[in-house]
């Protein structure tokens, strides 16, 4: 049985800041200190690059699924999300986007963002850049 993968969303697969870039400015500005609760902004994000492919040879090592959290203020982030992925990850990701403010009720071996720069291991946990494979 293969090992349950999650990778997040924000800044492993996409690429915040090329929405942010996308942003009119008085737009930006209404929202400093918030951006992810501008409608619509996510859906004008690109993908981190070398993600899709990893994404897609990832899949067929591990049971992988997208594990993202959604601004509680932005409901438009959530279909934002699902369409992205859609878009991006097609039949790779069909049925495999969990959005919750509660990842830690998942169990396997999240791609963290806030590690993306090294691979560590804590318990149950798998972190690594998702843009570079770990070999072995």
């Amino acid at each position: 049985m293969a090992k349950i993968l999650y990778i997040d969303m924000d800044n492993v697969l996409v690429e915040f800041s090329t929405g942010i870039a996308r942003l009119e400015p008085g737009l930006a500005r209404e929202y400093e200190g918030r951006l992810d609760d501008v409608p619509g902004i996510f859906s004008l994000m690109d993908p981190v690059e070398g993600a899709l492919d990893a994404f897609k040879t990832l899949s067929r090592a591990f049971d992988t699924y997208v594990l993202s959290t959604s601004p509680w203020e932005n409901p438009s982030a959530w279909s934002d999300k699902l369409l992205w992925a859609k878009k991006y990850l097609g039949e790779a990701a069909y049925k495999r986007l969990i959005l919750t403010h509660h990842k830690n009720l998942n169990h396997g071996d999240p791609v963290r963002p806030e590690r993306r720069a090294k691979c560590a291991r804590d318990g149950s946990s798998a972190s690594s850049e998702l843009g570079r494979l770990p070999s072995g």
